[in-house]
């Protein structure tokens, strides 16, 4: 006999129905160590499931204008604004984590735009993808982004806007590879949009052609802009637990 994943999800717990689904909806439920992604997908009525524990967002700095958050994943930039009571400079897919900014006064918030326009903010991420990278690579690549009901998709297309996203190898285990990317523009899905064009897209990211893993393998570590300069330390799922071989970069 078969149940709604979030019913059944409800009755072990016990706690509401609506509950269970945000639970499932965030990305926290496995049953049998596979994510259950449809909060009314049928399930068995005797699976047990497993929840993982998610770290509250924390705040790291704030100053007159802006409060700069630790953003943990399976939680929406827009969430965070609403808790914290001031509006996203930028924001973060629900399961990238991270550094996230909010700003505090409208007068720094255009300040801060500008400098968006002007390209003069350093935004650095780090991503596990799947294969080798072993060599540095700048991905110039126009984007267009195509909403849907579904959510907002990033295609590569002549007749997108300019984004560019330089890659750097740190990393290689087995298949896979840890590198760092860093964006010169702010386009949606940029750094998903732009490794699955070149044929390593980013861990968990099925939107994009990732292989199923326990969530989006990317990680917002250094953020600069004016005299501004953060950075977060990786969370705990980023370090793989076998034994990384660092790459070589190869000869040119």
């Amino acid at each position: 006999m078969n149940e709604k994943a979030y019913i059944l999800l409800a009755k072990q717990e016990g706690i509401s129905n609506r509950a269970a689904k945000e639970l499932i909806d965030r990305g926290l439920v496995y049953a049998k160590d596979k994510k259950i992604k449809i909060a009314r997908g049928l399930l068995p009525t005797n699976t047990k499931f497993k929840i993982l524990k998610n770290p509250k967002p924390k705040k790291i700095f704030e100053d007159e204008n802006i409060i700069v958050i630790n953003k943990p994943p399976y939680i929406t930039s827009e969430e965070i604004s609403k808790d914290f009571k001031y509006p996203l400079l930028h924001r973060l897919d629900k399961e990238t984590s991270g550094i996230l900014v909010l700003v505090k006064n409208e007068e720094f918030k255009q300040k801060a735009i500008n400098e968006f326009k002007a390209q003069n903010v350093y935004k650095e991420y780090v991503a596990w993808v799947s294969g080798i990278v072993s060599e540095e690579m700048k991905i110039d690549l126009p984007i267009k982004v195509i909403k849907t009901k579904s959510g907002a998709i990033a295609k590569i297309s002549k007749d997108g806007v300019d984004a560019v996203t330089e890659i750097e190898p740190i990393l290689a285990f087995k298949t896979k590879s840890k590198v760092k990317a860093i964006i010169h523009t702010g386009r949606t899905h940029q750094i998903r949009a732009h490794l699955k064009a070149v044929e390593h897209p980013i861990l968990g990211d099925e939107k994009y052609g990732g292989e199923n893993y326990k969530r989006v393998m990317l990680h917002h570590k250094k953020f600069k802009i004016f005299d501004y300069n953060f950075e977060i330390d990786e969370p705990s799922d980023f370090k793989m637990q076998e034994e990384h071989n660092p790459v070589r970069k190869k000869k040119k």
